[in-house]
């Protein structure tokens, strides 16, 4: 017993039993954390291949040829196929020429090949994969949830109905209203630019589902009339100030023309 005792009180004990403590939490912080972090096996070796002479031709001149990233250019290494889908399929990729943020522009690939190139970066390292039709239905989706979750995590930056907003040091978050479905959903994934990530673990499957129907909802002609670029008070301001007050001095000055 005196010999049990002299060993749980050795003076390595507290070290031996925080590192066993440490080992428990991340194992189960593993296990119960969500991750949309899974290798994208579904790409044959073939896509993979054509994928891998797509990049070193396209954009190993700033990603470099294993994708490693440079200085100024971020690694690929990891990211999936869905943050390379969102960025080749609506053009930002590849970069015209530096600037505080890549545009939107017509895609320089077809679909094929962007699916090619997300395959063999998908195949460098587990990441987000591009959602499944189901995932982006809008249909399935409950556009007042979604708009609850859109003004408290979004709006800030694209404006409450997602028509966009100026954001500092020259970038922009852009409008909504023409974004697929499926680049709403993995532009939330990925977080692309000054975006935040929202994995599944901020927002649920079901609840990005539930914020593209909101906005793909917005997209559907004004019930109350003129939006005025659902700007908000600005434009519903100017409208007043400059033609309605406009108006009410044009027939202000009119009436006492024809008084005198």
């Amino acid at each position: 017993m005196k010999a049990l005792a002299a060993r749980r009180h050795h003076r390595f004990a507290p070290v031996v039993l925080m590192l066993l403590a440490l080992l428990a939490t991340g194992a189960l912080y593993a296990v119960m954390t969500p991750t949309t972090a899974t290798a994208d096996t579904s790409a044959s070796a073939e896509d993979i291949e054509t994928g891998k002479q797509l990049f070193q031709a396209n954009c190993a001149t700033c990603h470099g040829v294993g994708a490693g990233g440079a200085d100024e250019v971020p690694s690929l290494i990891g990211v999936g196929a869905a943050s390379v889908n969102f960025q080749v399929s609506t053009g930002r990729m590849p970069m015209q020429a530096s600037g505080p943020q890549a545009p939107v522009k017509p895609a320089q690939f077809t679909d094929k090949q962007v699916d090619q190139l997300a395959a063999y970066v998908a195949s460098l390292g587990a990441g987000p994969s591009v959602p499944t039709a189901e995932m982006v239905d809008p249909a399935l989706g409950s556009p007042s949830n979604g708009a609850a979750l859109f003004r408290t995590n979004c709006a800030m930056c694209h404006n409450a109905v997602g028509a966009g907003g100026a954001l500092s040091e020259g970038k922009w978050a852009p409008a909504l209203w023409d974004t697929t479905p499926t680049n709403l959903y993995q532009a939330m994934l990925t977080g692309p630019q000054s975006m935040p990530v929202f994995n599944d673990a901020n927002l649920t499957p079901e609840e990005k589902r539930d914020v593209i129907s909101y906005l793909v909802e917005q997209r559907e002609p004004s019930v109350g009339g003129l939006s005025l670029g659902s700007l908000g008070p600005v434009s519903e301001g100017l409208w007043v100030f400059v033609i309605g007050m406009g108006i009410l001095i044009g027939f202000a000055v009119w009436i006492g023309a024809k008084s005198s």
